[in-house]
């Protein structure tokens, strides 16, 4: 998959925007707040129908306009795919796919496959384990349609059983039927996550062994109530207990992702550099799921990448970043210097581009 060009109208502080790619290397430079970020963001949501950062969308329409659009044409194993949005203000956002709009936007998800590697990510190891829990849903849900439709189930389910639990209503039947559903879906939820993060740790160790070349060792460890079974008696076992406290307490929505280095959370004993590292590391080897199970080679976003990392652990990521493992690569800095350097390393097709105040200029070498 390849993104060969991109229009933007009112995306942020992105005014308006008309820019080509190199089908390998993109490389954007400017100082901090100059729209590197948001341009990354505008590729983002053409992927998957919303900001990385979860912005609400209406505080994506730039300030003082009623509209955005954003437009993507890509060439996708060799067809066409021209990906078209248009969000406004009080109104439904829309999406289409060659002039087509879908039904519902879960079907769009997974077409186009990208992997985002950003400061923001730091939340997956010091924040609460809903992040890691939406990273894992990530990753599975852009190559497995039956997975996305169990958790939209299965999270429907919740909603509606929280419902009743706020009510106190006391209604078996009704309980009866929620369960039932939490328990179908919930139980492809977790046994998908358990399958793929075992597939996760080998890859994962191997590419932070890569960038650190030291010995440290990595892990992930998948922790879910399920794994005790019982799932169904345990949500009825649980009822009096849930409606005093308002919602459910048991079900893969509580599931964690326990991120370690030498064998302890890395969000108590990394240094800033390692827990840059072990996102790296993480990003590299959703990538790399991605394009062996997937049916295309997904984008890579690397935003401001660098920042608190050692010279050997920059250098090691400059030989991956300009290798061939990868397909279209996007990446931003504050200056040239690692651009440079991953271009002198690279003997792949690049563009340049200068990023000032929203405006995205291309420049020649």
């Amino acid at each position: 998959m390849i993104l060969k060009k991109l229009s933007v109208l009112n995306y942020k502080n992105i005014t308006q925007a008309e820019i080509s790619f190199s089908p390998k290397m993109n490389c954007f430079f400017g100082n901090n707040g100059m729209g590197k970020t948001n341009l990354l963001d505008a590729i983002y949501y053409l992927s998957f129908c919303k900001s990385s950062k979860n912005t609400p969308d209406s505080q994506i329409i730039q300030n003082g306009q009623d509209l955005c659009i954003l437009q993507g044409w890509y060439d996708y194993e060799g067809r066409e795919e021209d990906i078209f949005c248009a969000i406004r203000k009080h109104q439904r956002k829309q999406f289409r796919r060659n002039k087509k709009e879908y039904t519902k936007l879960s079907e769009h998800i997974g077409l186009l496959p990208l992997v985002m590697v950003s400061p923001a990510d730091f939340e997956l190891i010091q924040g609460g384990s809903d992040e890691r829990r939406r990273f894992l849903d990530l990753i599975i849900s852009q190559k497995d349609p039956n997975y996305l439709h169990a958790l939209i189930q299965y999270n429907k389910a919740l909603l509606q059983r929280n419902t009743l639990l706020k009510k106190q209503s006391r209604d078996a039947s009704l309980y009866d039927i929620l369960e039932m559903q939490l328990v179908m879906y919930g139980q492809t939820v977790y046994e998908t996550r358990q399958r793929v993060v075992e597939a996760f740790v080998p890859l994962f160790n191997t590419y932070y062994q890569e960038i650190c070349r030291s010995a440290e060792t990595v892990g992930l460890h998948y922790v879910s109530q399920l794994q005790e079974g019982h799932f169904a008696e345990r949500l009825q076992a649980n009822r009096e207990r849930d409606i005093i406290l308002g919602y459910t307490s048991c079900g893969i929505h509580k599931d964690e992702l326990e991120m370690t280095l030498g064998g302890y959370l890395t969000r108590r004993t990394g240094s800033q550099g390692q827990n840059k590292t072990y996102l790296i590391a993480l990003k590299l080897t959703q990538f790399s799921l991605l394009a062996q199970e997937g049916k295309t080679t997904p984008a890579l976003l690397l935003d401001d990448i660098f920042d608190k990392l050692d010279a050997e652990r920059v250098e090691q990521i400059i030989k991956l970043a300009g290798s061939t493992t990868f397909g279209q690569i996007f990446i931003t800095d504050t200056n040239r210097k690692y651009l440079d350097a991953i271009l002198a390393n690279s003997s792949q097709d690049y563009r340049l581009f200068k990023v000032e105040q929203g405006n995205i200029c291309p420049m020649e070498e």
